[in-house]
């Protein structure tokens, strides 16, 4: 098959991100569309004196497309040019000082309830559905609907406004070329090779597993136990994190060695799961595609930042703000980045209820505190 405008198009819109990878045009098809709108294209046609006969933004892309591939390695410079270009301007305009300060107001990182980012859904089937009475549903809205809807709009506020944060620090990287109009599953390109940026944190179920493999308790059971033998009680009948917490706190305050020893061997165990997952990143990658969830599956290659608090796991979220730690890792990531062998940054996988193995390139940033 002629590997045509409609080809790539074709790839991009199932997903089938791979043989971008490797193909010069296919990444020109990538930049192409990262100008294709309409205040965009404009400019960039206008700057390199292009003339386009078409009107509407999709025939527009195919004929600047049809235009550029007449020399791709000009256009490639072009468009590498025009983006940089374009980024340098946004990044000035984004006070940087000012956004971190607004986000450091946020004191508390609490959902307010169990629907995993999902309110609708949660409400649904935790009030509109489960409750007949108006006058019990109405007295609701006071202490348990309108904290669930606070807590899913200022952890997505936060979340929006420190992911502009950090690819900000990307961005500023003279190795990393961004897109300006935003690519689905494409944030920027590395050596012209197209990333998604993903940050999140250790994943407590890889934790978990790794720590099965090693013969090592779960991390309640191993608190619980413990805290058994050294007489701390604790209310049963709470959450897996209310317990966690209230045992962990409790043998802080109690302060003692034995109670001491109890966390530092926990930690201890962590941190060399942890290291081991920093030795060999590919082995938490795979894992990270194998268990994304259906909604938001993609096999595209990932970049992930992974924000570990070993102090306290659930307070890695504040490490989204924190740029004196940010900045260096990213920065000293993206220095060496080209010294990285292509077979290192390989990863196949596979998904439940998919029949293909899937393949990417993907790379892990950690940033430990």
């Amino acid at each position: 098959m002629e590997k045509n405008f409609l080809f790539w198009k074709n790839q991009h819109d199932s997903e089938t991100l791979e043989l971008f990878n490797n193909d010069s045009i296919g990444q020109l098809w990538l930049k192409i569309k990262s100008v294709v709108r309409k205040e965009l294209i404009s400019e960039f046609t206008s700057k390199y004196s292009i003339t386009l006969s078409t009107t509407a933004l999709s025939k527009q892309f195919e004929e600047l497309f049809n235009i550029l591939i007449r020399d791709s390695q000009k256009a490639h410079a072009m468009l590498d040019d025009y983006l940089c270009e374009k980024n340098k301007f946004l990044l000035k305009e984004l006070d940087r000082e000012k956004l971190v300060s607004e986000l450091y107001k946020l004191k508390v990182f609490e959902w307010g309830g169990d629907y995993k980012n999902s309110l609708d859904k949660y409400l649904i089937s935790q009030y509109v559905k489960a409750i007949s009475s108006y006058d019990v549903l109405m007295s609701k809205f006071e202490y348990e609907i309108n904290r669930a809807v606070q807590g899913y709009v200022m952890n997505s506020w936060y979340n929006h406004w420190s992911s502009i944060i950090i690819e900000h620090i990307f961005k500023s990287h003279n190795s990393v070329l961004p897109t300006v109009g935003q690519i689905k599953k494409v944030d920027f390109f590395i050596n012209n090779i197209p990333y998604d940026l993903k940050v999140t944190y250790f994943p407590s179920e890889y934790l978990k597993l790794k720590r099965k493999e090693k013969g090592l308790p779960v991390e309640l059971t191993y608190l619980k136990s413990n805290a058994k033998e050294l007489g701390i009680s604790y209310n049963k009948n709470g959450s897996t994190s209310d317990i966690y917490y209230e045992i962990t706190e409790k043998l802080k305050d109690k302060g003692n060695k034995q109670c001491l020893d109890v966390l530092s061997e926990l930690k201890n165990s962590n941190m060399q799961i942890i290291r081991e997952a920093q030795d060999n990143p590919k082995m938490l990658a795979q894992w990270l595609y194998e268990n994304q969830g259906e909604m938001r599956f993609g096999s595209e290659n990932r970049l992930f930042l992974v924000l570990i608090d070993t102090d306290e796991f659930s307070s890695s979220w504040k490490l989204k703000r924190n740029l004196d730690l940010l900045t260096p890792n990213i920065n000293s990531f993206l220095n060496n980045f080209s010294k990285r062998q292509r077979s290192e940054l390989e990863i196949k996988f596979n998904y439940p209820g998919r029949t293909q193995t899937f393949s990417s390139l993907a790379d892990i940033i950690f940033v430990v505190k």
